[in-house]
């Protein structure tokens, strides 16, 4: 994805995230191998947000998140875990967006 579009997806992102009542933790949080699109909290939950993007609107569903990237979050939940002693409850999310107008068109919690 070129960096402009991404900075634009990111920005999307977290605008509806903030609306909707959670703190921003981390963004493009990464270390070696490991890489979480958002750490995001709400309430007493961190949600690991993986971020999903379509460049056209059209009737075609965007794909879920994969088996071999939802492995990946799993690692790298664990390691920022560790770094950061969040010792509370956590779940893996996912949110779509599609368009030139970046449009949020789902927000899934708890992908598994």
């Amino acid at each position: 994805m070129p960096p402009e579009i991404k900075r634009k997806t990111e920005k999307a992102a977290t605008v509806y995230l903030e609306m909707r009542g959670f703190k921003i933790i981390e963004k493009n949080w990464s270390r070696a191998k490991s890489k979480i699109h958002i750490i995001a909290q709400k309430d007493q939950l961190m949600h690991f947000i993986e971020i999903k993007y379509q460049d056209s609107s059209s009737s075609q569903s965007i794909e879920t998140i994969t088996e071999s990237k939802l492995k990946q979050m799993h690692l790298a939940s664990y390691v920022w875990l560790g770094e950061s002693k969040w010792s509370g409850e956590y779940m893996f999310s996912t949110i779509e967006l599609t368009g030139p107008s970046f449009t949020v068109v789902a927000f899934n919690e708890n992908v598994t």
